[in-house]
């Protein structure tokens, strides 16, 4: 799975990350980016962003949200 670049994640989207401490396991995060932190245009491991909720991880996959679910 590639992840996706910079250029892709906005504050405001939905996304799923790793959190530093579920890299080995690879548990995925969902929430949505306040800030991005990496700025790189891209890194083999995924873009760092804030979430909302003040989690920190690398985007591993832009979310998309559920048909009945408010954006």
């Amino acid at each position: 799975m590639s992840v996706p670049p910079r250029s892709a994640i906005r504050p405001g989207a939905g996304v799923d990350i790793v959190q530093k401490h579920h890299q080995r396991s690879g548990q995925l995060t969902r929430g949505v980016v306040a800030q991005l932190l990496t700025s790189s245009s891209a890194h083999p491991h995924g873009i760092k962003v804030r979430l909302t909720t003040g989690e920190v991880g690398r985007v591993q996959a832009l979310a998309t949200p559920a048909p009945s679910a408010p954006i």
